[in-house]
């Protein structure tokens, strides 16, 4: 069951994203979208909303991109109490591999492939 939740939840949030590009003006960009969606993840993180997705779904929930808010949220309140520094260093720690593996496809990918246009 649990590959069908994850499966569920994750073509939902994925389906949902893709609904409000379509739907709403033109200047409402890809950026955009990615932007609200990793906000709104922070925002139910921590509120405590999105916890039970996590829990229902596991990666469904956690590889679209308010899994990473919630992600940056989970790490930041794990480290509120060494202070300011330990909040920036909590939300970086939880999300260092996502970032790492981000920075290095795209680098292998500038590397191997030539731009069209």
């Amino acid at each position: 069951m649990s590959y069908f939740w994850a499966f569920v939840v994750g073509g939902a949030l994925c389906t949902l994203a893709q609904l409000v590009l379509d739907l709403t003006p033109p200047r409402f960009t890809q950026g955009h979208v990615m932007v609200l969606f990793v906000v709104l993840g922070a925002i139910a993180g921590g509120l405590g909303l999105y916890r039970p997705l996590v829990e229902l779904a596991g990666a469904g929930a956690t590889i679209p991109l308010p899994g990473f808010g919630f992600a940056l949220v989970e790490g930041a309140l794990k480290g509120a109490g060494q202070g300011l520094a330990g909040i920036l260093a909590g939300g970086l720690a939880a999300t260092a591999l996502g970032l790492t593996v981000a920075v290095l496809g795209g680098l292998l990918t500038a590397l191997l492939f030539n731009p069209k246009g």
